[in-house]
């Protein structure tokens, strides 16, 4: 049985703002984790040109296997993905018997996640290497609204995933490396408020 998960993102210029806004909006803060996440995938990279993503994550508490598939448009102005996710004991022999099976850790990610509930939403404020995120989980109305009430501008949402949203700062930047660490980007030039015009979503709603 697959799973539908709808959501949308906004960057964030000033992270500690968005807090108050969500706090003083009701939201009640969940918890705050870091999470280092490996994406697996066949040497041909079958997954990726396939739409798909198979991630094993780990965090400060668990550790999770999740299957990706991205659905087509369905009109909701929202990033829809069928997921299929399962709590793994072992991070390390996980990735071992995906990898004697042919999915090979090709791409390294980490993130600090910051969670609240907020109505019916999840609302997430991400720290990620290049910048900082707010994503939002619900229905495509509340998801919406949610927004709306933060103060967000619906035409300014992002639709992407953070591995695809690097891809592009890469080659903006010429950046010389593929995973998407803390360290990694410690020295590097990008500034993503300079670039997040070329992720926002044209309003068609």
């Amino acid at each position: 049985m697959t799973n539908r998960e709808v959501e949308v993102k906004f960057y964030l210029h000033d992270a500690d703002a968005v807090r108050h806004r969500i706090t003083e909006a009701g939201g009640v803060f969940g918890q705050r984790e870091s999470e280092t996440n490996i994406r697996l995938d066949t040497g041909r990279s079958a997954l990726l040109e396939a739409g798909a993503l198979l991630r094993l994550r780990k965090t400060d508490t668990r550790c999770l296997l999740t299957y990706k598939e991205q659905t087509g448009p369905d009109g909701s102005g929202c990033k829809v993905y069928e997921e299929l996710e399962v709590t793994v004991s072992d991070f390390e022999k996980t990735t071992a018997i995906f990898a004697r099976i042919g999915y090979k850790p090709v791409q390294r990610y980490e993130k600090i996640r910051e969670t609240y509930a907020m109505g019916e939403a999840e609302v997430c404020i991400d720290a990620m290497p290049y910048g900082n995120f707010l994503e939002i989980e619900a229905s495509p109305a509340e998801i919406r609204y949610t927004a709306e009430k933060l103060g967000f501008r619906w035409e300014d949402r992002i639709l992407g995933n953070y591995l695809g949203i690097f891809e592009t700062v890469r080659k903006r930047y010429r950046l010389d490396f593929n995973d998407v660490t803390f360290e990694n980007f410690g020295d590097s030039p990008v500034d993503f408020g300079e670039i997040v015009h070329l992720f926002t979503a044209p309003d068609r709603s």
